[in-house]
């Protein structure tokens, strides 16, 4: 429309004779009326295309000329005010509408901890480290926190592309995976393991992208067909301090990353640096299971299964960044979101 307008405006001043529009240049008076009569022109037959163009007519009032845009053919008068044919002017105005990016952002969806009345609130709240959330928002994910609603998992799954079941304080209750015996240091957060679990298993079963870490990671060990130890120093000779004694934003110890895995396809190396804060590990796995690291004292560190798209958990905390292997990790399992 805005071309035809132009084509319209040039063809009032320019195929109009001045004589006739009683343009004398020995009277001023008579010149500004001139050109004020020409202003009115244009904005009448600017006035009848918008109103034509608003009620579904493609031809231009007559004495003004709308242009085409290339290879459009224009379409035949509609009289019809509902009916709706291809109008050259209109097509051409679409094309010029601002197109917005997809969404390329995967909502990745963060199981939160729960921790009882006291401290931050006295009433029962929920919590998350914000460099689990900050570091996936940079790998290019969209964090999305996950309250413990059972009744609702299959809403989140509806609503997110990929799972990460995160750490804490806390253990996996030893009867999930068959034990007989309970260690005196196990510590359970019942609420939010029966949520960790549905919704784990809910991603699995759409094969959604699932990373998980630390506790996460046993959980999936759990869900997947395999035992955990209860506590790594009563069960493993010259075990090192999984429990790293130094700040967890520095390495606690060395990991062997297994050649042919999907971590060491990540990652790169032979070897990461890695921060540890857990005092149970995976025991035995499951069927098609995958170990791709271990701790110089033979602790399992990591599992992964083939047979999903992506499926993958760590014993560290990938979170804190302690090597460039961390990022990788994050990075990849947003790409497979994505």
């Amino acid at each position: 429309m805005c071309g035809g307008i132009a084509e319209g405006a040039h063809a009032i001043f320019r195929n109009r004779d001045d004589r006739t529009l009683g343009i004398d240049d020995e009277r001023g008076d008579r010149h500004l009326a001139c050109r004020r009569r020409r202003l009115g022109t244009l904005e009448r037959h600017c006035h009848e295309i918008r109103l034509r163009f608003r009620h579904g007519a493609t031809m231009a009032p007559a004495g003004l000329r709308v242009k085409a845009g290339p290879r459009v053919k224009a379409g035949p008068r509609v009289s019809r005010v509902n009916a709706r044919p291809k109008r050259p002017c209109a097509l051409r105005l679409r094309s010029l509408r601002p197109t917005l990016p997809p969404m390329t952002r995967p909502a990745i969806g963060l199981t939160l901890d729960a921790e009882p009345a006291g401290g931050y609130s006295k009433l029962p709240w929920y919590a998350l480290r914000q460099n689990y959330a900050g570091t996936i928002a940079a790998a290019g994910g969209l964090p999305v926190l996950l309250p413990h609603e059972t009744g609702r998992v299959e809403d989140y799954l509806d609503r997110i592309q990929g799972l990460v079941v995160t750490g804490g304080a806390f253990d996996v209750d030893p009867s999930l995976f068959g034990a007989s015996t309970r260690h005196p240091t196990v510590k359970t957060k019942d609420q939010r393991t029966a949520f960790e679990r549905l919704i784990l298993a809910g991603a699995l079963e759409r094969n959604l992208p699932v990373l998980g870490i630390c506790g996460g990671q046993q959980l999936m060990n759990v869900a997947l067909g395999g035992t955990l130890i209860q506590h790594i120093p009563d069960e493993v000779a010259a075990a090192l301090a999984h429990e790293q004694p130094n700040p967890r934003t520095e390495p606690g110890h060395k990991v062997r990353v297994a050649k042919g895995t999907l971590l060491h396809e990540i990652t790169g190396s032979d070897e990461l640096a890695v921060n540890s804060a857990h005092h149970q590990a995976a025991k035995d796995v499951g069927v098609g299971v995958v170990v791709n690291a271990t701790a110089e004292d033979g602790v399992i560190e990591g599992i992964e299964h083939p047979g999903y798209r992506f499926c993958l958990g760590v014993q560290w905390h990938p979170e804190y960044l302690i090597s460039p292997g961390d990022g990788r990790i994050l990075a990849a399992f947003v790409a497979a979101a994505a």
